[in-house]
């Protein structure tokens, strides 16, 4: 586990160093990478209206709504230990009770997350993860990224997101590798099902959607870190 993620935080620090070569000139000081991030957004792009679009308008098709309903319920629920555990990270630790008491009705009661029980009782969820953790602390955002196939993030929510995925994420523990991967393809072909609407919006909002993109997330990581925003999820990584 230890060298996987070692690797991808190395792909990372190399694709930062790279792009300082693919700059733009940009005023933006959040966005010295422009010319990388903007080539990364076109390639994500073209693979959603080659792939993932047709994939998920598919997969909406043959999944009735109460399965898809489930599956998104079932991997929203395994992403509340990484909340429990950024909540305590964050010095929240009534909310981090509250948390794992949704964590537990939810996996008890809701048939292993298959069902949202826990809000009904008054267990909303939260959304902490080690990238607001960071923040929380101080740690400045870095600079802007677009990931491959993952969309907008920074610097700092990108380890965030990583040490998240790699720690405290249990499908990275199912062996083997098969079944890891099955689930984790099911997991962003449903997350990108679902949010499929999202980026049909954005495209009608703005004539640049990449600057859109930008300044919507990183005002959305800021007001999450001030805890302005809760429930709603991202429209990248963290």
């Amino acid at each position: 586990m230890i060298p996987k993620l070692i690797r991808g935080l190395a792909v990372l620090l190399l694709l930062v160093l790279a792009g300082g070569c693919a700059t733009t000139g940009t005023a933006d000081a959040r966005d010295p990478l422009e010319g990388m991030n903007r080539s990364i957004f076109g390639f994500n792009k073209f693979m959603d209206r080659a792939l993932f679009d047709p994939v998920g308008r598919v997969y909406k098709t043959v999944m009735p709504h109460p399965v898809d309903h489930s599956v998104t319920n079932f991997f929203s629920n395994l992403g509340e230990i990484a909340v429990i555990a950024n909540g305590i990270l964050q010095l929240k630790v009534g909310q981090a009770f509250e948390d794992f008491a949704r964590f537990a009705v939810n996996s008890s009661v809701g048939v292993g997350g298959l069902f949202d029980v826990a809000t009904g009782m008054g267990l909303p969820r939260h959304d902490e993860d080690f990238g607001q953790t960071l923040g929380y602390w101080g740690v400045a955002p870095g600079p802007f990224l677009i990931a491959p196939f993952l969309g907008p993030t920074t610097v700092r929510d990108a380890v965030g997101f990583g040490l998240d995925s790699a720690f405290l994420y249990p499908v990275s523990y199912v062996n083997p590798d098969v079944y890891r991967a099955g689930l984790m393809s099911l997991n962003y072909i449903d997350f990108t099902a679902d949010s499929k609407g999202a980026r049909g919006l954005i495209g009608d909002a703005s004539f640049d959607e990449y600057e859109f993109l930008k300044n919507a997330y990183l005002e959305r990581r800021q007001g999450k870190i001030r805890d302005n925003v809760e429930t709603d999820p991202d429209p990248g990584i963290n």
